[in-house]
């Protein structure tokens, strides 16, 4: 479904948003925040999260413009008790994005390439060898900053959702 039909092909893009645990009191508001992102209704179905009780999960995919993953993280990070990942799909004329945010470490942000994966921009891998060389940190840990892997290791019990969830599979036609 089109969430924004006023955009392009040239600067039109899709993603889905993962909301791995909400408190049922908040669902109503990550669906307006979103509706309010999008500028679109939206209609989450809601299933509880086996991994942390009374709490809810739901999946999103969404058409917008270039940035409107940056829209919904904005509009949804700093929420206590919500995790949550957001993916923005490279075009051509734009890298990808993913944003993940827990409450505890805040919202992590990457720039992924056409197939998902995170690109680490230059300057970002010179300071982590810089930092790792004055004696901060190792240069595997400072990676391991950039690669968001803190996030992935908070998320990563979230992202299944249990026995009997749906399994969504990603096609990529070239």
């Amino acid at each position: 479904m089109d969430r924004n039909a006023s955009a392009d092909a040239s600067t039109a893009t899709r993603g889905v948003l993962f909301v791995h645990a909400s408190p049922s009191a908040l669902c109503p508001h990550v669906e307006w925040a979103v509706a309010g992102a999008l500028d679109a209704a939206v209609d989450f179905s809601w299933i509880p999260q086996p991994a942390k009780a009374g709490t809810y999960r739901a999946e999103f995919s969404w058409t917008g413009l270039v940035g409107t993953g940056a829209k919904i993280a904005s509009a949804l990070r700093g929420w206590d008790h919500l995790l949550f990942e957001v993916t923005e799909d490279a075009t051509a004329i734009s890298e990808g994005g993913r944003y993940c945010c827990t409450p505890e470490l805040g919202i992590y942000h990457a720039v992924t390439g056409l197939y998902g994966d995170v690109m680490i921009p230059e300057d970002r891998l010179k300071a982590a060898v810089a930092k790792a060389a004055i004696g901060d940190l190792p240069l595997l840990a400072e990676i391991d900053k950039l690669l968001g892997k803190a996030w992935d290791t908070a998320l990563e019990p979230f992202r299944h959702a249990g026995d009997g969830a749906a399994v969504r599979w990603l096609h990529h036609v070239v």
